[in-house]
């Protein structure tokens, strides 16, 4: 049970390894993009170039959808990026279901683990495989294994990593259970304070406030690349223009008498915005109606004099 490329390359592992597939479970398709066209999710492209069965339910209590999923008589359901599931659903097979999620858990249960992590500055984050529950990213653990955050990752590095890790991470869970090695530990519990949630990222979320510090900004930036993006206006050459930013850089420029958010340029090899404490460069972006650049080459395009 999955939807986007995080979980078609966990299925795709599972059948290269022989594990039997006995059905796929994924969101119905949703219209997207300019034309409204209907859009399939990149577990459904994986199962139907593969003649697995597929289901694809609007409702997961719906009676039929229920019948269906009983019929394929699976001993395990393994959930990876998909909905909440029901107990009905979660239950059904005779060794229960597992999710992987892609966090330490229990730091970082919701919808963009992998955002938030970086996001909030963290120099590791890791996936964690958990039998399923009632609440959401809460059951008990499975296995879990870590990765080490560079300077340099951002959320799309990351995924690829924790993507390929939680497909071995999987694996030796079915394994286990195939096996009757199943071990489970419940969560650590910590003070709420002490938590740090992972909730669904908004086009709110992807604001920059350019009165933070220079490494909370560009750690949003990195946390929101490449997709869907840090944002924000940018004063060039006295037109305010929205811009989404992809990757910054600390300066080591004075910040003088400069105002926060406001931007210095040469107009041909930098562009730099003064957050609370310091400068913060800017290296890629995507000015509108443009594809993403890098500095230079947008500065040439803007011809900026200031």
């Amino acid at each position: 049970m999955g939807t986007p490329e995080f979980a078609q390359y966990v299925l795709s592992v599972l059948v290269e390894r022989g594990y039997n597939i006995v059905g796929v479970v994924t969101m119905p398709d949703k219209p997207a993009g300019r034309g409204n066209k209907l859009q399939q999710s990149a577990v459904k492209r994986y199962a139907v170039d593969h003649g697995l069965k597929l289901l694809q339910p609007e409702k997961l209590k719906d009676e039929q959808f229920l019948e269906q999923l009983r019929s394929l008589e699976a001993d395990l359901q393994v959930v990876v990026a998909f909905r909440m599931l029901p107990e009905v659903v979660w239950a059904m097979p005779r060794c229960g279901t597992f999710n992987l999620h892609a966090s330490l858990l229990p730091q970082y249960r919701g919808a963009a683990p992998i955002n938030w992590a970086i996001i909030n500055g963290e120099t590791q984050t890791g996936v964690t495989t958990f039998m399923l529950r009632h609440q959401i990213d809460t059951g008990d653990m499975i296995l879990q294994e870590s990765i080490p955050i560079g300077e340099d990752d951002d959320a799309g590095t990351i995924h690829d990593r924790l993507m390929t890790l939680g497909a071995e991470l999987v694996c030796r869970t079915i394994d286990m259970i195939e096996q009757g090695k199943l071990q489970t530990t419940p969560q650590p519990t910590l003070p709420e304070d002490q938590m740090r949630p992972a909730p669904k990222i908004f086009t709110e979320t992807c604001q920059i406030d350019f009165g933070r510090t220079a490494r909370e900004v560009h750690n949003l930036v990195r946390g929101l690349s490449p997709h869907p993006a840090a944002w924000c206006m940018l004063n060039l050459g006295g037109e305010l223009r929205q811009v989404k930013i992809y990757k910054t850089a600390i300066s080591t420029a004075p910040v003088g008498d400069t105002a926060i958010g406001e931007v210095q340029t040469d107009g041909k090899r930098y562009l730099r915005v003064r957050c609370k404490d310091a400068m913060l460069d800017i290296v890629e972006l995507q000015l509108p109606a443009k594809k993403r650049m890098n500095i230079k080459d947008a500065l040439n395009g803007l011809k900026l004099n200031n």
